[in-house]
This record gives structure tokens, sequence and C-alpha cells, in this order.
């Protein structure tokens, strides 16, 4: 449903349209055919309705992820993840001694849960992380010299991509937005 906010960009798509039919109009005039589509005189009107609208405020609000990745050997998991990838451990939990390891790890705004409980996620799970930054990344990891993972940094479609594999079948897909 259009609305009062929506009124330059309603008069924007008009002027297109008709200009593809070699019809010319001014912004001025497109934007008071806008007001009376409204059902007000004048633009001036339609202007002082918009500022007058409180702010939408959005009540849904999504703060963070953090994707659960199974892991079966804390030693490999934390070789990866902390020593390979970087991240550093935020927190731990076990149940008791000799229970299965539940862990957040982190780096920069990177959030994921490691788990070594069975059913909290499914080996050989894939994610996409949109990032900044890959092609030092890509020299990080790659100066690690990481026996067990030598990703390239593979261009395609608007993209740089990094995909690295965990030593439990998880696929994590770095990616950051070219535009190209």
């Amino acid at each position: 449903m259009l609305a009062y906010r929506n009124a330059k960009t309603m008069a924007k798509a008009m002027r297109e349209a008709l200009a593809a039919r070699d019809l010319t109009i001014s912004h001025s005039e497109a934007l008071e055919i806008v007001a009376r589509q409204f059902g007000l005189a004048t633009w001036n009107i339609l202007s002082a309705k918009i500022e007058a609208l409180p702010a939408r405020q959005e009540t849904i609000i999504f703060e963070r992820t953090a994707p659960i990745v199974r892991i079966f050997d804390v030693a490999k998991a934390h070789e990866f993840y902390l020593g390979y990838l970087g991240f550093a451990v935020d927190w731990e939990h076990r149940y008791g001694e000799n229970f299965p390891l539940y862990t957040q790890v982190s780096r920069g705004n990177l959030v994921l849960h490691l788990s070594e409980h069975a059913g909290d996620a499914t080996p050989g799970g894939n994610m996409v992380v949109y990032m900044k930054g890959i092609r030092d990344f890509h020299k990080q990891l790659a100066a690690k010299d990481y026996r067990y993972m030598k990703p390239g940094l593979e261009q395609e479609d608007g993209r740089l991509t990094v995909e690295v594999i965990d030593p439990f079948s998880n696929h994590i897909r770095f990616m950051e937005r070219t535009g190209e």
C-alpha cells in the first residue's frame, strides 16, 4: 500500500513511465500530480503532512545471529576456530565433568556456538558470513599455513568468497559484495 512517505518515489516513477512514452513533465509537476492523487490541493500541503508524520518505529529488531555448529573434538575445534580462523572463546558450558561442551566463540561481530551435543546441529552444515576486508582475511589465513585447509579467493557474480571447511565437514563461506 502506497502512503504519503512514498510520494517522491511515486513522482519519480511517474516521470520515468511518461518519459518512456516520450512525454516529459518536470519534477515539480509530477509532485503536484501525486499530491492530487492523495486528494490534496498542492505538493506543499502533502509535504507538510509527510513532515508531520511520526517516524516509523520498528517493533521487531533482529540483533545478532549465532549459528550452532556441531563439533566432535574440542582440541580439533580449537585448532580450527581459535588457531586458524582467529576466534576467541567467550564462554564455555558443560552440565558436569565429562559432559559435552557447548561454547560461544567470536571474532569481531561474528558469533558462533560450537556444540558437542547430539541434536544441536547436523555435521556438514553450511553458512554464509557477509563481511568487509576479505582480501586481508584471506592473506591472514594463507599466512597461517594450516595443514588441513588452503582456501582460495574466488570472484563470482559481484562477490569475493573464501570458503573453509572445518574438521567436522561444516562449510563457512565468507563473502564480500564487490558490486562488479
